[in-house]
């Protein structure tokens, strides 16, 4: 998240009016609050802290785009979110960093944003590619939501491991 603060305050200089709201808490909280306050981003940022899973769906509806800036190493790489996926879900569009994680759920500018990963400038311009891109956005959440329905629904994903199942349970070697 550290990125995405960064990346706020050059965001802030193209639009003015862009505002993160962070919802959630946990351990980097607090260094978190003091990088916004070092940066000076003042009302451009609203920490809400833990929410509880039955209002979550208040705060998409507060959000245009909802970012998520993995940064890249061995378990971005490697392990797939499930936040953007739920937020695909939500129809909300996805701005994401270009790790593997998010590129197994997003294609850029099909069913969502990416951004080349680890540097604040490239976060920025990435939502701001998106904010631009605003017509094209009721079709990325119409593929974004085929795409979860397709292949990321829970009967697609328990339904890949059936015939390794079958063949475990039936003493076949699996291949």
């Amino acid at each position: 998240m550290h990125l995405l603060l960064r990346a706020l305050t050059e965001l802030r200089q193209r639009r003015p009016e862009i505002a993160v709201l962070l919802a959630g808490g946990g351990p980097e909280e607090a260094s978190l609050r003091k990088l916004a306050e070092e940066l000076e981003l003042g009302s451009n940022i609203v920490f809400a802290g833990r929410v509880a899973h039955d209002e979550i769906q208040r705060y998409y509806d507060l959000a245009d785009l909802l970012v998520f800036p993995r940064l890249s190493m061995r378990l971005t790489e490697l392990v797939t979110p499930l936040k953007p996926l739920e937020a695909m879900a939500q129809e909300r569009i996805v701005v994401a960093s270009n790790v593997g994680g998010h590129r197994e759920l997003i294609r850029d500018r099909d069913t969502g944003y990416l951004f080349p990963p680890n540097e604040p400038r490239y976060l920025a311009e990435g939502v701001l590619a998106a904010l631009d891109d605003k017509a094209s956005w009721p079709a990325i959440r119409a593929r974004a939501v085929r795409f979860i329905e397709t292949e990321r629904s829970w009967a697609q994903s328990v339904a890949r491991y059936a015939e390794v199942y079958g063949r475990l349970m039936h003493g076949s070697p699996a291949t």
